[in-house]
C-alpha cells in the first residue's frame, strides 16, 4: 500500500496527496458523522499572509470537486483551491503545541506561525 492518495484533475500538474495520518484522521471523524459526510479542503483570501486553509465537513460533492480517497477518508477539494494546492500533501501532525491537520505547499512562499495562512 502506497503512503499517500494521489489524484489529478484534468488540466493541472502537480498531483495533491494525502498522507497515511491523515487518512486515519479524516477517517476517524467521519465515523462519529452521517453516511456520505466527507472533508472538505478549501483555500480562501484571509488570514495574515493572504490565504488561508479551510476544513468543514460537506455532504455535498459538486461536478468539479477533486476527490481523494483512502484508507475509508474521502477528502473534497474544490476546483478554485486546486490550482493554489498542485503539489501539496494533506499531513496530519500531533505534536507539543496541538493536534491538527497541515498542509505541506510547495506553492507558498511564505506562510504564518499557526500554518493555516501562506502567501504565493
Amino acid at each position: 500500500m502506497s503512503e499517500t492518495a494521489t489524484d489529478l484533475m484534468p488540466g493541472t500538474g502537480q498531483p495533491i496527496t494525502m498522507s497515511e495520518r491523515a487518512a486515519k484522521r479524516v477517517a476517524e471523524i467521519l465515523s462519529s458523522e452521517d453516511e456520505g459526510v466527507m472533508l472538505r479542503v478549501s483555500v480562501s483570501g484571509g488570514g495574515c499572509s493572504g490565504f488561508q486553509y479551510g476544513f468543514t465537513l460537506d455532504d455535498t460533492r459538486s461536478g468539479d470537486d477533486l476527490v481523494l480517497e483512502k484508507s475509508g477518508a474521502t477528502v473534497l477539494i474544490d476546483s478554485t483551491s486546486v490550482m493554489y494546492l498542485e503539489g501539496s500533501q494533506i499531513d496530519f501532525v500531533n505534536d507539543l503545541i496541538g493536534s491538527s491537520f497541515k498542509i505541506i505547499n510547495p506553492n507558498a512562499t511564505a506562510s504564518c506561525g499557526c500554518g493555516t495562512s501562506f502567501s504565493i
